[in-house]
C-alpha cells in the first residue's frame, strides 16, 4: 500500500490556474445540497495537550485583543487556573492572586488567543529541488515523518499557533496528534485528516509521472484515492475508521502536482456531495482543496465548510460562499512562495509556470472575497514552506489592505469557529488558556505576530521570553 509520506505535503497545494465559467446556482430541478449544521470537534479529540493541570497563573496588566474582533482593552489581569481562563478584572480593576498562584507582569504587552492554523502538514519540509522531494517522496516512512513532524510541531507551538488543523499527510500526524494530546512530545492541539481524498491522477494522487511499482502497486481508497461516488464514500468511511477529525478533498489540480491542469475541477458535484454527506453523518466538516472557480463553486454547491486556497473567485462564485456561510482559507503567504521558488528554479518546469501565473490571481481573489464580506479563516500551507515562520500570513494579508485585526479574527474566532472548537480562539471566562503575548502593536505592525514573547497553553507556559 502506498505510503505518502512527503509528496501529498510537501509537494501539496498551492496555487491554481484559469477555469471555466461556473455553473448558476441550481433551481428547484436541482436542488442545492444543504450546508451542514455546526458540526461539532470529533469526541476522540483531546482539547487538553498539557500533561498535567496548570498551576494559577495571573497576568497582570495586559493590553488585550480578545479575538472577538472588539477595540484592544489596555490594563487588564487575567487569572488562568486548572488550564482555563478563571477571571477577568474589569477595566483597570486588579485581581487577587489565589494561593500558589504566579504572578506574571505583561507591562502593558499585548496579549492574544493562541493562534491557530488551520492549514498546515506537519510531517512534511520544504524542499530545495522538486528533485530532492521525489527522492524524499520514494524513501521516507510514516515513522520518519513522524519524527519530522514531532520537531515541526514544537516549532510551531513556540511560533504561538496553539492548534492547528493538518489538512493531508499520513497516519504520521494521527499518531503525533495523539502523542501531543497525551503530553509525550510538545506541540499544538491537532485535528488530522490522514489521507487526502481525489481522482486518480488528481492533485491528491501523488504517484503522478511515477513509477506505481515502487509504491507497492497503484493507490486506493485506503490512501484516499476514489473514483465514483460508491468509492468515495467507503474512503471517507476509511480514513474516518484511522481516526481522521476532518475530511479533505481535492476538488480541482494544483501548482506543486504533476500532470494535473492547476485551476481544472477533478471531483464531480456528485462525488463531492458523497463526500459530505457521508462525512456529515460522522459528525466530520469537510475541506476542499480549489484553486479554479469551477471546482471552487461545485464544492460549495456540495456543502464543503471551508475552500482551501481558493484562488480564482468570480463574484458568483464569492457572493454563493457569502451566502452558505463557506470559510475561505486563503493561504497567501504561500502563494508568494512559490512564486520565489519557481524564480530560484526550486519547481519542476511546469510547476514553476503555474505558479507564476496563479499566485497573482490568489491575491486579487482574496481581497475580493474580503470586500464581499466572505468569512475568512486563517491558513498558511506550512510544510510547503518552513515551520515556525507560521505568522508571515499575518504580514501578506495586510501588506493586501485588509484590516489587521480581521485577520487576527481569522486565526483566533474563525478559526475555532471553522474546526468546530467552541471554546477556544477567544479571551472569554471559561474558554481554554491559550495565550500569546508580542511586543508592541499588531494592529499597526503585523510582524509583531512573528515574534511572540510569551506562549500558554492549556494554563500552562510553553515559551518564555520574557523572565529574565
Amino acid at each position: 500500500m502506498l505510503r505518502r509520506s512527503l509528496l501529498a505535503a510537501a509537494l501539496a497545494s498551492c496555487a491554481p490556474a484559469t477555469s471555466t465559467t461556473p455553473p448558476q446556482e441550481p433551481a428547484a430541478l436541482c436542488p442545492v445540497a444543504p450546508l451542514p449544521a455546526t458540526v461539532p470537534a470529533p469526541s476522540n479529540m483531546s482539547l487538553a495537550p498539557a500533561s498535567a493541570i496548570a498551576a494559577p497563573l495571573l497576568l497582570r496588566n495586559a493590553r488585550v485583543i480578545d479575538g472577538s474582533g472588539a477595540a484592544p482593552r489596555p490594563g487588564l489581569d487575567i487569572l488562568l487556573s486548572d488550564g482555563r481562563i478563571a477571571q477577568i478584572g474589569r477595566d483597570n480593576e486588579r485581581l487577587t492572586a489565589p494561593a500558589g498562584a504566579r504572578t506574571l507582569d505583561l507591562a502593558g504587552r499585548t496579549l492574544l488567543p493562541g493562534l491557530i492554523d488551520a492549514h498546515t502538514h506537519l510531517g512534511a519540509e520544504p524542499q530545495q529541488s522538486h528533485a530532492e522531494g521525489v527522492a524524499l517522496a520514494v524513501s521516507s516512512s510514516d515513522a520518519d515523518a513522524a519524527l519530522r513532524g514531532a520537531a515541526n510541531a514544537r516549532a510551531t507551538l513556540l511560533a504561538g499557533f496553539t492548534t492547528v488543523r493538518n489538512v493531508g499527510g499520513t497516519l504520521a500526524e494521527r499518531s503525533l496528534r495523539d502523542a501531543i494530546a497525551h503530553g509525550v512530545v510538545p506541540g499544538p492541539r491537532i485535528l488530522v485528516a490522514n489521507y487526502s481524498i481525489g481522482m486518480t491522477g488528481g492533485h491528491c494522487d501523488d504517484t503522478n509521472g511515477l513509477r506505481p511499482d515502487v509504491f507497492g502497486g497503484p493507490p486506493d481508497f485506503r490512501v484516499g484515492i476514489a473514483d465514483g461516488p460508491d468509492e468515495l464514500r467507503k474512503a471517507v468511511r476509511h480514513q474516518i475508521k484511522l481516526g481522521a477529525d476532518v475530511i479533505k478533498i481535492c476538488a480541482t489540480g494544483g501548482v506543486l502536482s504533476q500532470g494535473d491542469g492547476v485551476g481544472a475541477p477533478q471531483l464531480s458535484r456528485a462525488e463531492m456531495q458523497a463526500v459530505v454527506d457521508e462525512a456529515t453523518r460522522a459528525g466530520r466538516k469537510v475541506a476542499a482543496h480549489a484553486h479554479g472557480t469551477l471546482g471552487i463553486h461545485e464544492a460549495v454547491l456540495a456543502g464543503v465548510h471551508s475552500i482551501e486556497h481558493g484562488s480564482v473567485l468570480d463574484d458568483a462564485t464569492i457572493a454563493l460562499m457569502k451566502r452558505r456561510g463557506t470559510y475561505l482559507v486563503p493561504t497567501v503567504a504561500v502563494g508568494q512562495y512559490v512564486e520565489a521558488a519557481a524564480t530560484a528554479g526550486k519547481l519542476s518546469p511546469d510547476s514553476a509556470a503555474k505558479a507564476r501565473e496563479i499566485a497573482p490571481r490568489m491575491r486579487e481573489s482574496v481581497v475580493k472575497a474580503h470586500k464581499a464580506g466572505v468569512k475568512l479563516a486563517y491558513g498558511t500551507d506550512a510544510g510547503v514552506f518552513e515551520h515556525g515562520s507560521n505568522a508571515r500570513e499575518f504580514v501578506s494579508l495586510t501588506a493586501l489592505g485588509i484590516p489587521a485585526m480581521d485577520v487576527i479574527v481569522a486565526a483566533t474566532r474563525n478559526a475555532a469557529d471553522l474546526l468546530g472548537l467552541r471554546d477556544l480562539g477567544q479571551i472569554k471566562v471559561g474558554f481554554i488558556a491559550d495565550l500569546v503575548v508580542v511586543d508592541g502593536d499588531p494592529l499597526l505592525d503585523a510582524h509583531a505576530l512573528e515574534r511572540p514573547l510569551l506562549v500558554i497553553q492549556s494554563g500552562t507556559i510553553v515559551r518564555d521570553d520574557l523572565t529574565p
